[in-house]
């Protein structure tokens, strides 16, 4: 049977202190309506409906992707009327899954789970144990059969001992969901129609309500508040982290670190503390990631180390490399196997040749370096003019000699050598020893400047 997920997405957050919709204050750089879509993809939903209220424009310039389908709730009267507006695109013979939009953290194994409950007929509901369940519907039972959910303002002193909490997220029959909603009366506590009625109304027709539950309480936790966020925030972290724990990485302190993207990695790999990896990340075997980098966008090859402080982005860093620390490596570079850049060096679409080294202080922009070149200290690459950038070209075995400045385009040959201090305008030939700077002239008898009273 085919599956449609609702998804609500109205709520204003006022605790939030916000002019955001609630739903795109974001868990791991990413917001938490984000996490409930892609949730949705992963159990190949044929349809998408996030409804929406306050702050609907921003929502959609947010949010985006052809399987989606917006919908507006323009009086926010309730969960059941939340759903109800979408009762019109919902199809009789189909499952229509419904989720929250600041739930963030459901596992799709979850829900797998509760799909796989799902009675012929009947409806999954997911349900959760809580030590304190204070502020959820309590889950009402007769001989272990499901009946119906009290809210916590509707319950009684007995239904208010009950442990088992509603998490708001159901699977049921889309001709079966719709019956049901448009039969919501709104005659309780806080004149709202209630999605939590539906459990009842399907009792009551002789259906079976069979059940499902996350492995964590985190998994069905909201925020409404951003210290609700925060931990939020911490759990995916963590969860992360343990993850990329028992596929083979060492970390130094599971609760620094924060990842923000896909990370794919090898085994004995080492990751020091407050490290941030962001987008798509991938660390060979044997990779040691010092404390403090940034590593966005980029793959790292076996046995090399990046060392503290350093932010690599949108780069390839080969094996048996060495990066930092407090070196920036820009897009678009490429560091061979066993090259090196040291402390206070940036590369920006540079590509840098095997065994090729860069130890201090260095700048090189649209650079290309071939095999067991030097660069000296101090010494940089002026690829830009003001309106064009230009390549610079270094051959193998050249030996570029300290606080020297190339000036592009240029082309340094096999084996040259470029003498410390030199301003390089033309090309260098292969062996050659180029030196482009001022002669030296010693003033005898020079007073040094003195302090003016």
């Amino acid at each position: 049977m085919s599956l449609s997920v609702v998804i609500l997405a109205a709520g204003k957050g006022t605790r939030m202190r916000s002019a955001l919709p609630k739903v795109l204050h974001t868990v791991a750089d990413k917001p938490m309506v984000s996490h409930v879509i892609n949730a949705a993809r992963c159990l190949n939903a044929e349809n998408i409906y996030v409804v929406y209220g306050f702050g609907g424009e921003i929502l959609k310039a947010n949010i985006s992707g052809d399987d989606l389908t917006f919908i507006e709730q323009k009086e926010q009267l309730g969960t059941g009327h939340a759903v109800d507006m979408a009762s019109p695109f919902i199809k009789d013979d189909e499952d229509v899954l419904v989720l929250y939009g600041d739930v963030p953290l459901t596992r799709v194994n979850t829900l797998e789970n509760l799909i796989a409950v799902k009675p012929d007929n009947g409806m999954a509901l997911l349900t959760v144990h809580l030590q304190n369940p204070t502020g959820y519907g309590r889950i009402v039972r007769d001989n272990h059969q499901v009946v119906g959910i009290v809210e916590q303002k509707d319950a009684n002193a007995d239904q208010l001992a009950i442990k088992e909490a509603n998490t708001g997220i159901l699977l049921a029959n889309g001709g079966d969901l719709k019956r049901w909603l448009a039969n919501l009366s709104n005659d309780n506590a806080q004149g709202e129609y209630y999605l939590t009625d539906v459990i009842a109304a399907c009792h009551n027709e002789g259906k079976i309500i069979a059940t499902a539950h996350p492995e964590t309480e985190v998994e069905v936790e909201g925020a409404n508040n951003r210290v609700q966020l925060a931990a939020l925030e911490r759990a995916y972290q963590l969860r992360e982290a343990e993850t990329l724990m028992l596929n083979g990485a060492s970390l130094r302190d599971p609760n620094r670190i924060d990842i923000r993207g896909k990370m794919l990695i090898g085994q004995e790999v080492q990751i020091d503390v407050n490290c941030i990896f962001e987008g798509e990340v991938v660390l060979a075997n044997g990779v040691a990631i010092g404390a403090n980098c940034i590593l966005k966008d980029c793959t790292i090859g076996e046995n090399t180390i990046i060392k503290p402080n350093s932010i690599i982005e949108g780069a390839v860093i080969g094996d048996q490399c060495s990066v930092g620390p407090f070196a920036r490596i820009r897009p678009d570079t490429i560091m061979n196997k066993d090259s090196h850049v040291g402390n206070f060096v940036e590369l920006k679409k540079t590509i840098l040749g095997e065994g090729s080294k860069s130890g201090h202080l260095t700048y090189l922009g649209d650079t290309t370096i071939g095999k067991n070149v030097n660069i000296g200290a101090g010494t940089i690459t002026c690829n830009y003019d003001g309106v064009n950038k230009s390549q610079t070209i270094i051959d193998d075995e050249a030996f570029i000699g300290s606080n020297s400045s190339l000036v592009a385009p240029v082309f340094i040959g096999t084996t040259a050598t470029v003498g410390a201090g030199s301003v390089v305008t033309k090309d260098v030939e292969n062996e050659e020893l180029a030196i482009a700077r001022g002669k030296q002239r010693n003033v005898k008898g020079w007073q040094r400047p003195t302090k003016k009273s």
